[in-house]
């Protein structure tokens, strides 16, 4: 039996889904063995996604240059890669199918705007990032004066309202492997923004639209990723999207036990093959690490 997205019943397609914003790290190379591997060892499928919208961030250097580590790696992927800066058409089209329903609303609040706004109050909420969630300024604005600020060319983000996207929704549920049937809470995030002023759609929104349309069937990423799957779930709910299983895996740390990341400015891959390190022996060492359920002190020895 073939689904509609072309995936056999009971087939496992995993991803890799990077944004081309530096040079990969030891963490990525974790995520992507780890994703690679969950397919590979099943049959299954193993994808590679760039996740290139952000078009202040991201170049095509560096893009290519995680297609050139991957292989270093001696990790290979189906099919050709997807991009998603090719398919911004397909992600405002979904958008104009939440709107159409009065899910989405435009936010006009800068950042000092919500700054001010939630300092007023005395009990805001958090989401999962233990931000302050946004007060819901915009949402309750007459309908006259959001037609003038849109028609003014005001800059605004895309909101869901989560109030009204809860309305009438059944429990949502998903699968994680490490924590079984998990009832979803969207609300933790609020009114989450879908797509910003200078980019066509948030993460959350492409990510999940893209595993559905690619027919990714096992989610890996990091454990710092965990309460993503429930905005997931309800947008899953919301479009349509069949909903896959996840699976959350431990971050990499460095000698001091923070984790791995660009910013901090982790090792790179390119860095280790310029050493003359083999691609084999960093995945035996990850393996290692998969293995053994010890991964902080074993990133120290790089």
């Amino acid at each position: 039996m073939v689904c509609a997205d072309g995936v056999k019943a009971g087939e496992v397609v995993t991803r890799f889904a990077p944004s081309p914003t530096g040079y990969l790290h030891l963490g990525h190379a974790y995520a992507a063995w780890t994703a690679w591997r969950r397919a590979r060892e099943v049959g299954g499928r193993f994808l590679l996604r760039i996740e290139d919208i952000d078009k202040e961030r991201c170049r095509p250097d560096f893009a290519d240059a995680i297609e050139a580590d991957l292989r270093w790696l001696g990790l290979d992927w189906d099919g050709p890669v997807l991009r998603q800066s090719g398919r911004l058409a397909l992600y405002a089209g979904a958008l104009q199918a939440l709107a159409a329903r009065g899910l989405l609303y435009p936010c006009f609040c800068s950042r000092a705007d919500i700054a001010r706004e939630v300092a007023r109050s005395t009990s805001a909420p958090h989401g999962p990032d233990d931000a302050p969630l946004y007060p819901g300024t915009c949402r309750g604005l007459p309908p006259a004066r959001r037609a003038a600020l849109l028609e003014d060319g005001a800059p605004h983000v895309l909101r869901l309202d989560m109030a009204a996207a809860l309305h009438d929704a059944p429990p949502l549920t998903f699968i994680d492997e490490a924590a079984g049937v998990v009832t979803a809470h969207p609300a933790m995030f609020g009114d989450v923004v879908l797509a910003r002023r200078d980019v066509a759609a948030s993460y959350h929104f492409c990510a999940t639209f893209d595993d559905a349309a690619q027919g990714v069937t096992l989610v890996t990423r990091a454990e710092d990723l965990r309460d993503a799957a429930h905005l997931h779930r309800l947008l899953q709910h919301l479009l349509g999207w069949r909903t896959p299983r996840y699976a959350h895996h431990a971050l990499l740390s460095d000698g001091e036990g923070r984790r791995l990341s660009k910013r901090d400015g982790a090792v790179s891959l390119r860095a280790l093959r310029a050493e003359g390190m083999r691609g084999g022996s960093v995945t035996e060492l990850l393996e290692g690490c998969a293995r053994q359920g010890r991964i902080s002190k074993q990133a120290v020895l790089f």
